[in-house]
């Protein structure tokens, strides 16, 4: 079953707690994973890893680069995983 948008966010919530040690309510929609989060292009890498495995989705490496901000991830994994 599909996740819902407030689910994602709390799921990269937590995954994003996990890797780069940001609280989870710090982690919101209007986020950048580099300039607010914290998320170096390593992180990034175990960032999109986790959310795939959870969620059910295939992210290429070419899609990565346009998830700039935790919202962009959320409307990326919304359209993508059911696909």
């Amino acid at each position: 079953m599909a996740a819902d948008k407030s689910e994602i966010v709390a799921g990269l919530a937590e995954i994003v707690n996990e890797i780069a040690g940001i609280p989870e309510e710090e982690v919101t929609e209007e986020k950048s994973f580099t300039d607010d989060l914290d998320v170096d292009s390593l992180s990034m890498v175990e960032v999109v890893v986790a959310a795939e495995e959870r969620f059910g989705v295939k992210i290429p490496d070419d899609d990565v680069k346009g998830l700039k901000t935790v919202g962009d991830a959320v409307g990326y994994i919304l359209t993508h995983q059911d696909s």
